[in-house]
């Protein structure tokens, strides 16, 4: 006997992406998600094009009416040049971007999926998984109150996000090869920049200390459109301050070099303290398929290495999941099923593998200081360039056909060997 007919592990992007295509397709879908909603997670808040698509397919209003707030691009700030890059015109993406706190975007997405008949039970935490003669995941193990209570299906999604926590029980440890940040972000209240209609991005820290001294890093502010901003800074491990820094402290004093009519500068506007995450990158742990797990989202290293956006990945590759879950389960059970969900991993490498690798070493390149503050002097004037690097890194281009810049870049991630 089973619970359900697949059980999704967390109820974040991935969690309830998977589980809201899963239900439409009619299959008994359990999220068991270790919070109650609304609860609030480290991020950005800001969504490109990529996963605006996700959010259309999902039904979800992005009216601005709805308390979303849309954008037209990114602003990019660097090497003395400030410079607005509107999102490229594509048929395969929308033109806009948006913004949302995670306070409530996340309970949007569990809402969609109960709605399509997921059921969700908030305040489970799950502690590993439950395993059969053969070593073949059959269910989990969760906590509800310190309580233990055991929950079985015929497949698991691990969607719990940078904690991995069932990844780990199964032994699934992170590759060291691949490249993690770590991302510290804070709430001020800023009626001069909370409308903003780009996402910006900084390119150069500087604080006022020390002649304005220049700290590692790049930062961000990203309009909300409630009165507020949400402004962050993330570090890479390949520069020599990862793990060495303190990262709010850095994040305070770059914002005191900031105008005082954004309101970022003044503690006294912020809303919340400053809060931290990591952020796992270019598929640093595998196999995102074995033994009855499809590893989701951050849990198995989806963050993208150019940008650090994980909720379009996440959403992705939880769609993606949930098809292939629904192709095996139609399959009978032994190799035929088997064979199924393993082109979850392959067509997962098909999908980002070399570009992901090509995010790989553009983060070896710029935690080298001297070589990223030489392109930043040199590149961010030019703006056909820069258009071009907008696309690369933010993944945008026409998957077949395109102009040149879209079939240079979908090229060049061909010919690089997958990671």
């Amino acid at each position: 006997m089973t619970d359900a007919d697949v059980i999704v592990v967390g109820a974040g992007p991935a969690g309830s992406t998977a589980a809201y295509h899963l239900a439409r397709h009619g299959l008994r879908v359990l999220v068991l998600e270790k919070s109650q909603f609304p609860r609030e997670k480290v991020c950005g808040d800001g969504l490109t094009p990529r996963a605006v698509k996700q959010i259309i397919k999902m039904g979800i209003d992005t009216d601005p009416a709805k308390g979303w707030l849309p954008n037209k691009g990114l602003r990019v700030i660097g090497g003395g040049v400030r410079l607005e890059l509107d999102w490229p015109d594509l048929a395969a993406f929308p033109g806009y971007g948006l913004t949302r706190t995670r306070l409530d975007f996340d309970q949007l997405l569990a809402d969609k999926a109960t709605e399509a008949g997921a059921i969700l039970k908030t305040g489970h935490t799950v502690t590993g998984p439950i395993l059969d003669d053969d070593g073949r995941v059959v269910g989990v193990k969760a906590t509800v109150n310190g309580e233990p209570l055991d929950f079985r299906a015929t497949v698991t999604l691990a969607c719990d996000g940078v904690s991995a926590r069932l990844a780990l029980a199964m032994g699934l440890n992170k590759r060291d090869d691949r490249p993690i940040g770590v991302a510290v972000r804070q709430y001020f209240h800023s009626p001069a920049r909370h409308d903003d209609e780009y996402l910006e991005s900084w390119l150069e820290l500087r604080s006022k200390e020390g002649g304005e001294k220049l700290l590692p890093g790049y930062g961000w502010i990203f309009g909300l459109g409630d009165g507020r901003i949400n402004v962050g800074l993330g570090v890479l491990n390949s520069s020599v301050a990862f793990g060495k820094t303190n990262y709010r402290r850095m994040l305070a004093e770059w914002l005191a070099a900031t105008p005082a009519e954004w309101g970022a500068s003044d503690p006294a506007n912020a809303d919340g303290e400053a809060q931290g995450a990591a952020l796992p990158m270019g598929f640093n742990r595998v196999p995102h398929y074995t033994r009855g797990v499809l590893l989701v989202g951050d849990s198995a290293g989806m963050v993208n290495p150019f940008n650090g956006e994980g909720i379009a990945y996440a959403m992705e590759s939880a769609e993606l999941a949930a098809e292939i879950v629904v192709q095996a389960l139609d399959r009978p059970e032994g190799p035929e099923r088997e064979r199924a969900f393993a082109a979850y991993g392959t067509e997962l490498k098909a999908r980002y593998g070399g570009y992901y690798r090509l995010g790989n070493q553009f983060v070896k390149i710029i935690g080298k200081p001297r070589l990223m503050r030489l392109v930043t002097h040199h590149g961010v004037p030019h703006p056909v360039l820069m258009k071009f690097v907008l696309k690369l890194l933010a993944n945008l281009t026409e998957p077949r056909g395109g102009d040149a810049m879209d079939r240079v870049i979908n090229a060049m991630t061909k010919v690089v060997p997958a990671a």
